[in-house]
């Protein structure tokens, strides 16, 4: 992953450790003062609130501590590979677009961030500019040249 999507999983991970565990937990303790508890939709609803925070901050963690990080900016070269940044012209409409290759954590299409799981970015993956690919997308089948790469 790179150096951007490792830092907002580690925010989001402090988030929820230092914001979202005690408010919970508070929320619980509100609820229980409340009575009967096999009745109490605040408790029951908290207590699923805190089951979904300790398994993200599980899964927070394993990804953090398994994760491999590069820096994009100490990348170099002609082809597309993890980290790129690729301009792309669809044949079609000759409408450029501009998406940088990532892990799959950190893939926000709207933002440009493609996973490097997708079937976009494992059709550029080893292609130069000047290459035009095809790629099979739910709305039918898309060709695309490849304009620039770019590592930023």
């Amino acid at each position: 992953m790179t150096a951007r999507g490792f830092s907002r999983l580690q925010e989001e991970l402090k988030t929820l450790k230092s914001v979202e565990r005690p408010a919970v937990i508070k929320a619980i303790a509100e609820a229980r003062e409340h009575g009967d508890l096999s009745e109490n939709a605040e408790y029951h609803a908290a207590r699923e609130r805190q089951s979904f925070i300790e398994g993200r901050v599980m899964e927070l963690e394993d990804k953090i501590s398994r994760a491999e990080v590069i820096d994009v900016s100490k990348l170099s070269g002609s082809t597309v590979k993890f980290g790129a940044t690729v301009t792309l012209a669809d044949e079609d409409t000759d409408e450029e677009v501009t998406y940088q290759i990532v892990g799959q954590d950190e893939s926000d299409i709207k933002a440009g961030f493609i996973s490097i799981i997708s079937p976009l970015a494992r059709a550029l993956i080893g292609k130069q500019v000047g290459d035009t690919v095809e790629v099979t997308t739910p709305g039918g089948s898309k060709s695309y040249e490849i304009i620039d790469i770019a590592f930023k």
